[in-house]
C-alpha cells in the first residue's frame, strides 16, 4: 500500500506554518502553535484518527488565536486532501459520538470532495481558554473546505467548554479514522468519481 502522507508549508504576514501528516500512523503527534489549548485539541484529533502529525505555527497571537487556528486548519485540510490522493478504496464516510464528563459531541464526515460545514455550537460558552468560541468554527471550516469534506459537528449537551471541544475533537478524529480506512474496492461512489 502506498504511503499516504503530505507536507505543507504556509507563510503569510499572519502565520508561518510547517506541517507533516501521515494518515496511516500510530497517533504520534507533536504540535506547537503557541496556544496551548489548540495544541491539546489538535493532538487529540490526530491521536484519535491514528494520524502522525508534526505541526509548528508561529502566528500573530498578540492579536488573538484566530489566524493561527484558521491557517492551521487550512494546512491540515490541504494535507488531508493531498495524502488521500484518488481516495480509491476508502470508506469515505465516518461518524462518532464521544462523551467527556458532562459533555457529549458528535462528528460525521463524508470525504466526498464537496466541502460543507454544519456546526451547531449553541451550548459552547462564549469564551474558551481565553479565546472567543468562534475561532473553533473557523478552524473546522478551514479543515472541511481545504479537505473537500462534508463535516457536521454537534455539541449535544454539556457546560464546560474544554470538555465540549475535547469531545468534538476526539469524535472528529475517530470519524476521520473510519472514513479514511481502506475497506472497499474502487472509488466509493455510485457515479464513479468523488467531487
Amino acid at each position: 500500500m502506498a504511503v499516504r502522507k503530505s507536507s505543507i508549508t504556509r507563510k503569510t504576514r499572519e502565520t508561518d506554518i510547517d506541517l507533516k501528516l501521515r494518515l496511516d500512523g500510530e497517533g504520534r503527534v507533536s504540535v506547537d502553535t503557541g496556544f496551548g489549548f489548540a495544541d491539546h485539541m489538535l493532538t487529540l484529533l490526530c491521536f484519535w484518527a491514528g494520524f502522525d502529525l508534526e505541526l509548528t505555527c508561529k502566528g500573530d497571537l498578540e492579536v488573538d488565536a484566530h489566524h493561527s487556528l484558521e491557517d492551521a486548519g487550512l494546512c491540515l485540510g490541504q494535507a488531508l486532501a493531498e495524502a488521500l490522493g484518488d481516495k480509491m478504496g476508502i470508506q469515505r464516510i465516518g461518524e462518532a459520538k464521544v462523551p467527556m464528563d458532562e459533555a457529549l459531541a458528535e462528528a460525521v464526515v463524508d470525504l466526498s470532495g464537496r466541502p460543507y460545514l454544519v456546526y451547531d455550537d449553541a451550548v459552547l460558552p462564549a469564551l474558551i481558554a481565553g479565546e472567543e468560541k468562534d475561532v473553533w468554527r473557523e478552524f473546522f471550516k478551514s479543515v472541511a473546505f481545504k479537505a473537500g469534506m462534508n463535516l457536521h459537528i454537534r455539541y449535544l449537551y454539556g457546560q464546560n467548554g474544554h470538555h465540549l471541544l475535547e469531545a468534538a475533537c476526539k469524535a472528529l478524529g475517530l470519524a476521520l479514522g473510519r472514513a479514511i480506512s481502506k475497506a472497499r474496492r474502487g472509488v466509493p461512489s455510485t457515479k464513479g468519481s468523488l467531487d
